[in-house]
């Protein structure tokens, strides 16, 4: 999945697309670390992780709010990503 967009509605029903950095699954949870930016330019990280079951084809992806899953999870992205400088 890495380099590819995904997009989804947001809120206000505004189609939002962002980058997708990189992907990895933590005790059976998908997540995703997406940036806001294109083509190298600076911009903003986030990531998300699919809460969609098992039986679904579709991911179904929301924002980590949790600071303690999202420190956790952040770190382990930036472990995979050592040649690129992520800043939340």
């Amino acid at each position: 999945m890495k380099n590819d967009t995904v997009s989804f509605l947001s809120e206000d029903g505004e189609n939002i697309k962002l980058s997708v950095l990189e992907e990895t699954k933590i005790n059976g949870i998908s997540y995703i670390l997406v940036t806001d930016s294109f083509e190298g330019e600076d911009g903003e990280c986030y990531i998300m992780k699919d809460i969609s079951n098992g039986d679904s084809e579709d991911a179904n992806y929301i924002f980590v709010e949790d600071e303690n899953e999202l420190d956790s999870v952040f770190e382990i992205f930036e472990k995979m990503m050592d040649d690129i400088d992520i800043v939340r």
